[in-house]
């Protein structure tokens, strides 16, 4: 079966219409995204030749004039006071040059970044499962942080060589053509020993970077997973393995300098090599008198300038062959799978809280493995409807459509009479209360988490959704009450406690549907009491949807939908499905699947 809007993206999306792009080719595109700046780099840079060039002939003919023309100091004032305003400019245009790059790497690091937290936040909750939160944090972070070497260091790098041998040359050739033809020989060396040695460098940087992201996505696991490890007295083992990961990784990065230093050294050498050969030629000529002492002073002070740009572009080559290994981590995230554009319609609020509606909708996860198949249903406006099945059974995935965290592949979700997907996902999920069955908490105060949904709300308004959720009592005996701050994931309070502060959050938004994952597993009996009458209290104000695992929840909803192999198999009150033969029957006489 064909499920549409489930292929992969290309992992690396261009700016422009080539669906087979490369990291190369997505590099080559990024600075597009900041072509301003560029373009004034560009300008810049046959300018920074050009005052070389006139720096090395003012200095060249102070000297001439000073040591063989036996000029008096009067005499050269001019030429020194032209010399310093050239000197001045250079140290602008270089200054310039070097900020337009730095601005150029900000926008587009942030523009990059951007896109990568949209492009995770449209992968939603059920696409991120999983992927590991290091992976996605380097990426995220360290992989961006990569491409700046790049914008701000190797493009600059790449202009300048382009242009300012250019320039140096055209004013050799004519001056002096035997040192015209050295450098015009030579030059092709520094790139092409680049190349040669840079393969290499490439497939190690990129292999770097697979480890930084393993053990970056490692490293965060455990420490997640660190009260389990020290429970089973495996904290020093995994320890043991982090010191070992780490150890590897250290070596491939110095394996990586190894190569980089050994590129410099290379390029070092050629230009050192070329810089002697132009030398020799020089002073054996101006010993034979066959070249002036400015003419040959001239180029030689040119030399080392023609030579600085490609040595330099050999050097920030390095830069490029990350940022290629960072674009795979970059091109990870882009490459997560999104569901379909929702529309940027507006509607107004009455417009969700009409029948929810379920039509023939059939779903699978990449594997092919068919987890929705033929589902219909509908949900009145103000029914409690409970949905019971063993895992997986496709209870989270039909709370997970409703929510819009994925699409069908195939049938239809309406409001009312109209599709889910031809209304605005975040007005839609604007009327929704969720609370998961392992609610998150961030780290900031309690009234932040209520408000999380409802910025807006008004302390009153908080309180009185903390009272709904009986969390009222224990967030006042707190230390600071409301303004107490609490962890990440809700360090500090009980695992009931998240739960209520989770459902307080759901509550503060009036919403016209509720849609709940057991929202009573982590309580004690007392406050699971208090949390299904304050459900209770929200029939015919709101529509809820349960996910059930208690009895004492299917006892109160108003219909009972009984899932089993991706199809709904029985439909019916608590007494009509408890009192008939069938998979409801055989639920409840399952612990494992119905707690009492």
């Amino acid at each position: 079966m064909a499920h549409p809007g489930r292929a992969l993206r290309h992992p690396f999306p261009p700016p422009v219409n080539d669906s087979h792009a490369t990291p190369d080719e997505w590099l080559k595109a990024l600075p597009g995204r900041a072509a301003r700046h560029f373009r004034l780099l560009r300008l810049l840079a046959p300018l920074t030749g050009a005052l070389i060039v006139a720096q090395a002939w003012l200095l060249a003919r102070i000297v001439d004039s000073a040591a063989f023309a036996g000029e008096a100091l009067d005499s050269l004032t001019p030429w020194l006071l032209a010399l310093l305003p050239v000197i001045l400019l250079r140290f602008l245009a270089q200054w310039r040059s070097e900020r337009l790059a730095d601005l150029a790497a900000a926008q587009v690091k942030r523009e990059l970044r951007d896109e990568l937290i949209e492009r995770i936040a449209q992968a939603g909750p059920v696409h991120l499962a999983n992927q590991q939160s290091g992976r996605l944090a380097a990426g995220l972070i360290d992989a961006v942080e990569a491409i700046d070497p790049f914008l701000a260091r190797y493009l600059p790098a790449r202009i300048l060589m382009g242009m300012v041998p250019l320039v140096i040359l055209m004013v050799v050739l004519p001056t002096d053509w035997i040192s015209g033809i050295v450098l015009l020989v030579t030059a092709p060396l520094v790139p092409l020993f680049m190349t040669l040695i840079g393969r290499q460098a490439e497939r190690l940087n990129q292999r770097q970077w697979r480890e930084l992201a393993r053990m970056g996505g490692y490293f965060l696991n455990v420490l997640q997973a660190l009260p389990t490890l020290k429970m089973f007295n495996a904290s020093r083992r995994e320890g043991t393995r982090i010191a070992r990961v780490s150890e590897d990784f250290r070596r491939s990065t110095m394996q990586v300098l190894r190569v980089a230093f050994l590129t410099s050294a290379v390029l070092e050498f050629l230009a050192a090599i070329s810089i002697a050969l132009i030398a020799v030629f020089i002073g054996f000529r101006l010993l034979d008198g066959e070249m002036a002492f400015f003419h040959g002073f001239f180029v030689l002070l040119l030399a080392p300038e023609f030579y600085q740009p490609l040595r330099n572009f050999g050097v920030q080559n390095h830069a490029r062959m990350e940022a290629v290994a960072a674009a795979e981590q970059i091109g990870r995230i882009l490459s997560l799978p999104i569901t379909s554009p929702q529309s940027t319609a507006t509607t107004a609020a009455d417009d969700y809280s009409g029948t929810l509606s379920v039509q023939g909708v059939y779903f699978a996860y990449g594997d092919d493995r068919t987890v929705l198949e033929d589902l219909s249903l509908e949900i009145a406006p103000r029914e409690h409807l409970a949905v019971v099945g063993r895992s997986g059974a496709g209870k989270s995935t039909l709370v997970n459509l409703l929510l819009g965290f994925i699409e069908p592949d195939e049938g239809s979700i309406l409001v009312g009479d109209r599709p889910l997907n031809a209304c605005s996902l975040a007005a839609w999920r604007g009327h929704i209360g969720w609370v998961p069955q392992r609610a998150r908490l961030f780290h900031g105060s309690v009234a932040d988490n209520i408000r999380l949904g409802a910025p807006d709300a008004s302390m009153t308004q908080v309180r009185r959704a903390a009272e709904a959720a009986h969390a009222l009592a224990f967030i006042e005996r707190l230390p600071e009450g409301f303004d107490t701050l609490v962890g990440e994931g809700g360090q500090g309070l009980s695992g009931g406690q998240v739960q209520r502060i989770a459902l307080a959050r759901a509550l503060v938004r009036r919403p016209d549907w509720l849609l709940l994952d057991e929202p009573t597993a982590h309580l004690d009996h007392e406050t699971e009491r208090a949390i299904l009458e304050t459900i209770e209290a929200l029939r015919g104000r709101c529509g809820i949807v349960t996910i059930a695992h208690r009895l004492e929840t299917l006892r109160r909803a108003d219909r009972i939908l009984v899932m089993d192999r991706a199809r709904i198999v029985q439909s019916g009150t608590f007494e009509e499905l408890s009192r008939a033969p069938g998979p409801f029957a055989e639920l409840l006489h399952d612990p494992a699947e119905i707690l009492p």
